[in-house]
């Protein structure tokens, strides 16, 4: 039998300086191995604190037993146990929202430095490779599961990837462990119980290596990943440029440069981008893409993704998400202007310098609206703004001055937002939403 142990060194070798080691300990053969695997290795290295979190989804009423099991186990090798419940909000998949639930437990105890590992194997990544591979996942979605990444302020870290779930039975068996079964694991109307079940060892009698090789595509197709990350980067370096409009806060990049390039390492560079903002969409979704990619000039197409929407603007595509997507409501009369005004899904609103004279308003844009320059009279505040490039999405959130009834600023527009002899500006802080940053 390999030498666990020394595999699981190996594997935990960058992060032998955290501040601190969290098991998940589901009381499973994968877990029960890991952490008893870890408390054997203290004994002679240096290792982070270790602690066990035992994540309770109350599903099933077996499930119950479970947490008195994990503790009798801690408390045998000494290691602490934090058990976190958690409800699991029903839909259509419960798989896939018992691992969202189970995921948000382990954010909240993996602190800065920190590293929670979990026990996922090889014939897991297998699993997981030919599940994604059916639903027609593309390269990244065929790396697995990774090694490891980033979980909240901490890190996610699988060790023990490299390691056979037979290899892991054997370990058990010999040091005489007891692990619980979850009884949901034997459902084969779940898609990856049916797979582990019904069609695995169907391909192993033919392949025998069928674990093994999906495992190890994976890290062929991590390798090719990380390779079409870095082309994306060199080719957003190109779209990534300065605007007038970056006060905005929303991320955006110029289009031409995107336009130029080859549809695949467009579609590339954007999924690169998109990453840190939604999901990514299907194939068939692209579509919307290329619709906003060749519409004409002064359209206003949009690309609807499950977490916000990509608007054309002033020769760039924008993200929008949040607060940006509602439409702001005015707040009406400003009775304390030289105190900062919050405006309800709109950021803040400050007046500096003099106060004018009179009865101060604020609003947004509804059409029509007609403001006085010096030296050029009464001008429509559309062909204004036109003038300067105001992105049209932003044209509905620009915070709109009135004293009296009469249109005297518009915030944060170079001519517009201040009085001729520079006596008092008006400034717009938008808001502070996250824009969908994941």
């Amino acid at each position: 039998m390999p030498n666990l142990s020394i595999q699981l060194l190996q594997a935990l070798k960058a992060w032998r300086k955290a501040k601190a080691w969290h098991v998940a300990f589901s009381g499973g053969l994968d877990s029960t191995v890991l952490l008893h695997l870890l408390v054997q290795l203290r004994q002679t290295h240096s290792l982070p604190p270790i602690t066990a979190v035992h994540v309770h989804h109350g599903l099933q009423a077996t499930a119950d037993a479970w947490p008195a099991h994990c503790q009798a186990l801690c408390d045998e090798l000494n290691v602490p146990l934090q058990v976190i419940r958690v409800q699991v909000q029903p839909g259509a998949s419960v798989e896939r929202a018992a691992r969202e639930a189970r995921y948000q437990a382990f954010v909240a105890c993996t602190r800065a430095d920190e590293v929670l590992l979990t026990g996922q194997h090889r014939d897991d990544q297998a699993e997981t490779v030919l599940f994604r591979l059916l639903r027609g996942a593309g390269v990244n979605g065929l790396a697995g599961m990774p090694r490891q990444r980033r979980l909240g302020q901490g890190s996610l870290c699988r060790p023990l990837l490299d390691v056979s779930r037979a290899e892991l039975e054997a370990y058990a068996h010999d040091q005489r462990l007891t692990w619980v079964e979850d009884p949901s694991n034997s459902q084969t109307n779940f898609s990856r119980n049916y797979l582990r079940h019904e069609v695995l060892p169907v391909l192993e009698r033919r392949w025998p290596q069928a674990t093994t090789t999906l495992a190890r595509n994976a890290d062929h197709c991590a390798e090719a990943q990380g390779l079409l990350s870095e082309l994306a980067e060199q080719d957003l370096q190109a779209a990534v440029s300065p605007t007038a409009f970056d006060w905005l806060g929303v991320p955006s990049l110029e289009l031409a440069p995107l336009a130029r390039m080859s549809p695949a390492r467009q579609r590339n560079a954007l999924r690169h981008w998109l990453n840190a903002f939604s999901p990514m969409p299907d194939t068939e979704h692209w579509a919307g893409w290329e619709t906003l990619r060749d519409a004409r000039e002064g359209a206003q197409p949009i690309w609807r993704l499950a977490g916000g929407e990509m608007h054309r603007a002033s020769g760039r595509v924008w993200w929008l998400s949040g607060d940006w997507l509602k439409p702001p409501v005015a707040p009406g009369l400003w009775m304390q202007p030289q105190h900062p005004l919050v405006l309800p899904g709109n950021g803040l609103l400050s007046l500096h310098g003099e106060i004018p004279a009179g009865s101060v308003q604020v609003s947004y844009r509804q059409g029509g609206e007609v403001m006085e320059l010096a030296q050029r009279g009464h001008r429509d505040l559309k062909r204004l703004l036109n003038e300067r490039g105001v992105p049209l999405f932003a044209r509905g959130r620009l915070p709109l001055v009135s004293v009296n009834e009469q249109l005297l600023a518009v915030a944060n527009v170079p001519g517009l937002d201040s009085s001729p002899c520079g006596r008092w500006k008006l400034q717009w802080l938008p808001t502070s939403s996250d824009q969908g940053l994941s």
